[in-house]
Order: C-alpha cells, then structure tokens, then sequence
C-alpha cells in the first residue's frame, strides 16, 4: 500500500486520527468530547473510518488503565516516561489487539509502527514493534500461536 496521502485506507486515515485526539489527551488531559470535536474539524476526516476513529479514541481513553497496565508488563520504563506519541501509538495497537478481532494481530502491529514511524522519534517504531510483539501472544494466543507454528509441506 502506498503511503500518499490520496491513497491511506480509511482505517490507517482513522489510526492517524485517534492518535492526534490521544496525543492532545495525553499532554494536555482536556475534554474527550472536545478533543474528539476538534479531531473532526481536520482535513480529511470524512476520508477516515469515523467508526474506527470512535472505537480507538474512546475506547483507548475509557481503558487507558487497562492498557497502560498490559504495557507496562512488556516495556522497558514507564509508560510516564514514554513520549505521547509512542504512547499514544501504543495504545492504539494494544487497544486493537484487545478489542478489534477484525484486525489481525500482525496487522495492528504493522499498523502502529507505520503511525510510529509517520509520527514518532527516529527509532520509536522498532520500540513500538517490541512492546507489541511481546504484548500480542497475551492478548490474541491462539492467532499468535498459529501464525508462529511452521505447517508441514
């Protein structure tokens, strides 16, 4: 998939979104509904899965407790400690890997190291990628268990 602008799936256009809404939760801890208002006013939100965009917004802030607490068993320092971006991007895989059977775990993967490398640090993606990778066998075992199992040929 290309990485223009024109071509973004609704689904990564709304992972791009909740990540500015949870990154302006994170710094600032405003309003949910107003950040979620300001979020729709962007350019190019109507291009976004608003669905998608409701779930990871308001789901990632309703468990943020939840979330930092599954983070928090596979990462290398505090989730206070991370930046808001890689936070924030952590959430956003963690919460699929949790609540979204429609996203296959690699997938959520995949799709936060794309936020993390479009968003954050130089090298917050490979970060990113870790913690997740050790988070998604706890979350969806049986997917995990079957994708890493060589088939007989």
């Amino acid at each position: 998939m290309s990485t223009k602008a024109g071509n973004k799936s609704a689904r990564r256009r709304a992972r791009e979104f909740a990540l500015q809404g949870l990154y302006e939760w994170l710094v600032g801890r405003g309003d949910l509904a107003a950040i979620d208002a300001h979020v729709r006013e962007h350019e190019g939100f109507a291009h976004c899965d608003s669905r998608h965009f409701d779930a990871l917004l308001h789901g990632c802030a309703r468990e943020a407790a939840a979330l930092d607490a599954a983070l928090a068993r596979h990462a290398d320092r505090k989730v206070a400690e991370m930046s808001p971006v890689e936070h924030g991007v952590l959430m956003i895989g963690s919460y699929e890997l949790a609540h979204c059977a429609d996203v296959p775990y690699k997938v959520a993967i995949n799709e936060a190291v794309e936020l993390a490398k479009t968003f954050g640090g130089t090298d917050g993606h490979k970060y990113v990628n870790g913690v997740l990778d050790k988070l998604a066998p706890e979350l969806r075992p049986q997917e995990v268990a079957a994708a890493r199992t060589p088939r007989a040929g």
